[in-house]
């Protein structure tokens, strides 16, 4: 996983999972890979994939079973789009809003602009 600077690598590790929660990678009680493998496999140090863990267990999104490892809570994905949607309107329009106005571009130059993103290869 390539991680960028402007937030902490626990956050992106644990935006990630959810991601997979979203897409349907893992499901309501299905298990995850153990602290120890997603450290591993996304090539970062072990208490860092600790903190993603704990913050995710935090949010309701993942329980730990005492020795069999963590799993999907029942209803974490809607629980997870729930935020993200909160989040788009509330703090990504108003920004893209700012921007646009900063940037002289109307509605129709957006709207063309993600026409031409989304029929991208």
């Amino acid at each position: 996983m390539k991680f960028n600077n402007d937030r902490p690598i626990f956050q992106q590790m644990a935006d990630r999972l959810c991601d997979e929660i979203v897409v349907g990678t893992y499901g309501d009680e299905s298990r995850i890979p153990s602290v120890r493998e997603y450290a591993i496999l996304l090539e970062v140090n072990v208490n860092t994939a600790v903190k993603a863990y704990e913050q995710l267990a935090r949010a309701d999104v993942i329980y730990n079973k005492r020795g069999l490892g963590y799993y999907v809570k029942p209803g974490a994905r809607k629980l997870i789009l729930k935020e993200r949607r909160r989040l788009f309107l509330n703090e990504t329009i108003p920004e893209l809003y700012r921007q646009m106005q900063l940037l002289g571009l109307t509605p129709d130059d957006v709207a063309e602009g993600l026409r031409t993103y989304q029929q991208a290869p």
